[in-house]
């Protein structure tokens, strides 16, 4: 979708608003949006889609309690693949399922990902498998001061 499109959505108030309840709120109904934005239900399902088409919307998920589904234990991984490995440890990646996210950066690693263990010593069984193709740097998560939380709107 071009920037342009979506610059142009974004510089409706209406339509930030609706993107700031929706990140408060990602379950909130039409009907309930139309209410606090004080537009009729339709205008506001045609402005949803256009967001959404658009490219600003790109999904609605659900977040999970890791530590309720027993995975207690958060690591972030770097990783730095050995010459030509690169690929292959994307690939690992997608296939791990203890792998919720991995980022390709610069510097030095290539790959930051953020694991999640049942326990500790589960470690060393995820880390074995990158090191096939490199070397990885962890990071064991102590305490998370600030959770995900929603983008910031623009004004």
């Amino acid at each position: 979708m071009p920037i342009g499109l979506q610059s142009e959505l974004l510089r409706d108030r209406r339509n930030v608003e609706l993107l700031s309840l929706l990140r408060d709120d990602p379950r909130m109904g039409t009907a309930e949006l139309a209410r606090r934005v004080g537009m009729s239900a339709p205008a506001v399902r045609e402005r949803v889609m256009r967001l959404e088409e658009a490219g600003i919307i790109v999904g609605y998920r659900l977040e999970l309690n890791p530590a309720a589904l027993g995975y207690p234990v958060c690591a972030y991984v770097r990783v730095r693949p050995a010459p030509g490995q690169l690929p292959k440890v994307a690939e690992l990646a997608r296939r791990l399922p203890q792998v919720v996210e991995c980022h390709r950066v610069t510097g030095d690693d290539c790959f930051v990902l953020k694991i999640h263990l049942p326990a500790l010593d589960r470690l060393d069984e995820v880390l074995d498998q990158f090191l096939a193709h490199g070397q990885t740097t962890t990071s064991i998560v102590q305490s998370t001061p600030v959770p995900l939380r929603g983008l910031p709107l623009p004004d």
